[in-house]
């Protein structure tokens, strides 16, 4: 059976997903998304990936196109019609269909496609290998709370690191401060053990898995440290790792060519990768 995708209230054949030529997602990049970790069949950590989703459309003044209890039904079928049992889903809704102009339209229906992929995730005990990173200007516009589908600067940033070898590249504002990865939540340790990562606010987005490796560290007895660090201290780090819905927790062992702490994964790095992993498999609904 070929994939299946939702497009604006039908289930419809992979091939066949297809949008308005108006569509202001497709125009203008007026719209946001939520990404979905898949575990045995089932969400992870659907409610606040919804309630994320939730408050970027209001951000931006965008009615949401369905309810989250039907919303819950539309994605879960999509599980199931594709058969996944590992992998994610996707969920983008726009402001929806109306002649091109920069002014808000009259009233239109949010538009909404949503879609599933398989995709193999960690096994328990599996031990994750460090990964590089590059760093860059951040060159991002200034609401980076809001998970819009507006995300060419990080697409720019993301080849840059593919092009020099790299897993990650880190945003770096003009005072110094690291901000997050082009598709993570940035975090480091230090000498004492203790994890640091950038506060909220709308320097960076709100990660849910930063939200919940934030809870497990506290579970396990971890400080964590929200407070901005400079490139200097980061490179100081004993450790480092990045997080997101389908990165994980990915360590990261050396940036710009310099080794962090020891270059080896660090015994922090994977307590917070082996919590996280049987997080996703306990928390899936």
């Amino acid at each position: 059976m070929g994939r299946v995708v939702y497009v604006n209230g039908a289930y419809r054949p992979h091939a066949e997903a297809l949008v308005h030529f108006e569509d202001r997602g497709y125009q203008f990049s007026d719209g946001v998304y939520e990404v979905v970790l898949v575990r045995s069949g089932k969400m992870v950590d659907t409610a606040p990936h919804l309630a994320r989703l939730g408050r970027s459309l209001g951000e931006l003044d965008i009615q949401p196109p369905m309810a989250e209890a039907p919303l819950r039904v539309v994605l879960n079928e999509l599980i199931r019609r594709n058969r996944i049992r590992e992998g994610f889903v996707y969920a983008q809704a726009t402001r929806g269909v109306a002649p091109r102009d920069h002014f808000f339209p009259g009233p239109v229906k949010a538009a909404l496609v949503c879609s599933a992929r398989a995709r193999s995730w960690p096994a328990a005990g599996h031990k994750p290998a460090g990964q590089s990173a590059i760093t860059l200007r951040d060159e991002r516009w200034a609401r980076c709370d809001i998970k819009s589908i507006g995300l060419l600067a990080n697409i720019l940033a993301k080849q840059k690191a593919k092009e020099a070898g790299a897993a990650e590249a880190i945003f770096i504002a003009d005072d110094g401060i690291v901000r997050e990865g082009g598709s993570s939540n940035v975090w480091i340790v230090d000498e004492a053990g203790a994890l640091h990562t950038h506060p909220l606010g709308p320097e960076i987005l709100g990660g849910v898995t930063r939200a919940a490796v934030k809870r497990l560290a506290a579970g396990a007895q971890i400080q964590v440290n929200e407070d901005r660090f400079d490139r200097e201290f980061m490179l100081g780090a004993s450790e480092m790792f990045i997080t997101s819905a389908t990165s994980f927790v990915k360590p990261i062992t050396s940036v710009d060519g310099a080794t962090i702490g020891n270059g080896a994964v660090g015994p922090v790095t994977q307590r917070m990768f082996d919590l996280y992993n049987d997080h996703t498999l306990s928390a899936a609904d």
